[in-house]
């Protein structure tokens, strides 16, 4: 998706379409982490930073679980 700057006040902003920002779940509430590498910008909704704690003990959870039954399954 190719987009252009519009002029706001001295500043210029980005539009985003309602669809992307229904898929990201981005609201006009939402924190957005800006950054660059020096050649891109990268804009990304910030989340809860304990989110890939939590991931990784329901895998452990779900591994201790299931996991002789998915070894068996990957064979």
């Amino acid at each position: 998706m190719v987009k252009k700057l519009t002029k706001h006040g001295n500043s210029l902003a980005l539009v985003i379409d309602r669809a992307v920002l229904d898929l990201l779940k981005i609201s006009t509430d939402t924190p957005l982490d800006v950054s660059t590498d020096g050649q891109v910008l990268v804009i990304a909704p910030v989340r809860d930073k304990a989110h890939p704690r939590k991931f990784r003990q329901a895998l452990e959870a779900a591994n201790q679980k299931y996991g002789r039954a998915l070894r068996r399954l990957a064979e």
